[in-house]
């Protein structure tokens, strides 16, 4: 059993201990009172309105601005190939020729038919005028006037019908020469020297595609249009100068400019889109009908456009767009956002942010909506495209 004098010790010295406990927390709140936590540095953009050209990208092919598929009017033997496949063709260049000896023939005995009708045209108008001047002399019946101008009118349409009939057969003759109806280039011939060809067969014999200027056909959806005529009703946003540039399949950029030549009227009811047409120079050739490309379609334009860093802008777990906006008062607010699309490293916002904000682009993992801060406003290095602060000098000056 412990004695009376070590229960008497152990109770002076938890009485010590318990003494020196509070007069530690009684001098660290007397701390805490003399001096506060500092205030969260946050990095903020002030928002100013801007003019700025909103484009659209949307995918497309490229298309001849004009072909045409050559195919035989007549029938016959290919004779002679005229050009090289793949080569540039003006309009009325011979392409093919067609064994042409049977419409030679033809059109000789149209001829012949033609003389012969005009020689009984000319007989039986003669017959005619005679039988007038003997019916003025009582010297000819009736009868025999109106046969003599029933055999005049037929061969009236005689000579009639053998004239179509020579123009018809030079027509023929003609066709055997196959020419180019468009400025082009040929593709691959279908067809050799020695083939049988017939009029208005299936197969094409060649094809010539002009592709300066070349169409870029571009998928819009319905949705697409509906929104942007619905931007165009707000004030201050009108339609852009819709001019198109393009990228290519290899992620290059095509060094010329296009322009909107026109668009569809319908949608098309399997893709849910619109064709939008757009022309390009194509003076070397670098786009060939098929291609696929992307292209950025300059649709609108918003000369007071609020557009704020793409690292201000965060999401909450809905999906919303959020951003952080220091008060007048140097407090933390949270604001949802209508992000409409991307403009470079910025969100064109609709909804959400007004002239003059701040955001915050730096620091916003260390604060939440009503905290105090303390602001450093900063800009976008023209060179580095990094945010340094407003009052810096610019990089490499």
């Amino acid at each position: 059993m412990l004695s009376r004098n070590t229960l008497l010790t152990g109770l002076v010295l938890a009485s010590a201990v318990l003494a020196g406990c509070q007069e530690s927390e009684s001098s660290a709140s007397n701390s805490a009172a003399g001096q506060q936590a500092p205030k969260v540095q946050v990095g903020v953009v002030t928002i100013q309105p801007q003019d700025v050209k909103l484009t659209t990208e949307l995918p497309g092919r490229t298309a001849s601005s004009l072909e045409a598929e050559i195919r035989p009017q007549v029938g016959g033997i290919v004779e002679k190939r005229l050009f090289e496949e793949g080569q540039a063709v003006k309009a009325g260049d011979l392409l093919y020729q067609i064994e042409d000896s049977t419409y030679e023939s033809s059109v000789e005995q149209a001829q012949a038919d033609l003389e012969s009708a005009e020689a009984t045209l000319k007989s039986t108008k003669q017959t005619y005028d005679r039988y007038l001047t003997l019916k003025e002399q009582n010297n000819v019946s009736q009868q025999n006037l109106d046969d003599a101008y029933v055999a005049y009118l037929s061969a009236v349409a005689a000579q009639k019908k053998a004239q179509a009939s020579l123009n018809s057969a030079k027509i023929d003759l003609e066709h055997t020469k196959i020419t180019a109806p468009i400025d082009g280039k040929t593709g691959i011939s279908r067809v050799s020297v020695g083939a049988l060809v017939t009029a208005a067969q299936s197969t094409v014999m060649t094809t010539i595609r002009a592709t300066d200027p070349i169409y870029v056909d571009l998928a819009q959806t319905s949705v697409d249009q509906l929104h942007t005529r619905t931007l165009l009703a707000k004030d201050g946003i009108e339609q852009g100068d819709q001019t198109v540039s393009l990228t290519l399949e290899d992620g290059t950029a095509y060094a010329l400019e296009g322009v909107v030549k026109t668009r569809e009227v319908s949608v098309d009811e399997l893709t849910g889109s619109v064709t939008v047409r757009a022309e390009f120079p194509n003076p070397d050739g670098l786009l060939l009908p098929g291609m696929f490309v992307r292209a950025q379609l300059s649709d609108l334009r918003d000369r007071q456009a609020l557009l704020v860093p793409q690292q201000g802008v965060s999401r909450d777990v809905k999906g919303n767009a959020i951003a952080y906006v220091v008060t007048p008062e140097n407090k933390i607010e949270q604001r949802i956002l209508t992000t409409e699309r991307a403009v470079g490293n910025q969100w064109y916002v609709t909804d959400g942010i007004a002239a003059g904000d701040k955001v915050v682009v730096e620091g916003t993992a260390k604060v939440r909506a009503g905290v105090e801060v303390t602001t450093v406003e900063l800009k976008r290095d023209a060179q580095t495209g990094r945010m340094v602060a407003a009052n810096a000098a610019t990089t490499g000056q």
